[in-house]
């Protein structure tokens, strides 16, 4: 057998080396497809708005609000947060409002639109469900420590931000804060608490049907000094006293 003239043996030899390389090149791109889609699907979703761990929060005034435990047969003591960890906030006026982050409001899951009859709407419901001072008593020292309230206890109200009456949660320390005085109040005179008013003057618009529960619940959560205003309420008159219903709701 005759041998090929070597510039064919040459021609061979590089297509065969190119073939190769080529084979290689495809292999290692392949790899690295495959490891960065691996590792893309590893790595963890980014973390919606007011998700813990996010830079987001989640106060009455930024959405949906908590919905808490709803009533207990028996209720025990809720921690409350740290020791100086909440701050007052102010309107013009001088009027006290809760801290957003440790006070945002929680409802009470029993308590919605198709349920008003037999719950808020009903006389002597909030009585029914009211946590005892034993338990809120105890709570209210603590959360006086959170909020580095120095006046006396007994001048302020232990307040539930969404009051039992507009389907508060009657004990979940999200919806729990102690109100200080309001402007003009006279030291030892006990709580002046005109939020109550407040309250009471969205109850029966609620129950009248003039405005809804959950806009209600929003409104008074946010600032419960606008609250009126905001629903369009400012001439609406207070619900009846409720002789089973007691202040600082």
């Amino acid at each position: 057998m005759s041998n090929a003239p070597r510039w064919v043996a040459l021609a061979a030899t590089a297509t065969l080396i190119a073939a190769t390389a080529g084979c290689s090149s495809d292999s290692s791109n392949t790899k690295d497809a495959k490891s960065k889609a691996g590792q893309a699907s590893q790595s963890p979703a980014p973390l919606p708005s007011g998700s813990a761990g996010s830079s987001g929060s989640s106060g009455a005034a930024g959405g949906s609000i908590p919905t808490g435990p709803g009533p207990q047969g028996s209720y025990t003591v809720q921690k409350q947060p740290a020791p100086g960890t909440c701050t007052y906030r102010y309107t013009a006026s001088k009027e006290p409002l809760p801290d957003g982050k440790c006070t945002p409001g929680a409802t009470n899951p029993k308590v919605t639109q198709a349920t008003l009859k037999t719950t808020i709407c009903r006389s002597g419901y909030t009585a029914d469900i009211r946590p005892p001072t034993n338990i809120t008593g105890r709570e209210k020292t603590a959360n006086a420590a959170a909020y580095g309230y120095k006046g006396p206890l007994r001048d302020a109200e232990y307040d539930h931000l969404i009051s039992l009456q507009l389907g508060g949660d009657p004990n979940d320390a999200r919806n729990l804060w102690v109100q200080p005085p309001s402007p003009g109040h006279k030291a030892g005179a006990g709580p002046n608490n005109p939020k109550d008013s407040v309250e009471s003057k969205l109850k029966a618009a609620i129950c009248a049907g003039k405005t809804d529960l959950v806009k209600a619940q929003r409104a008074i959560a946010s600032d419960w000094t606008t609250a009126l205003s905001v629903l369009g309420l400012t001439d609406q008159k207070p619900a009846p006293k409720d002789p089973k219903a007691e202040d600082g709701e």
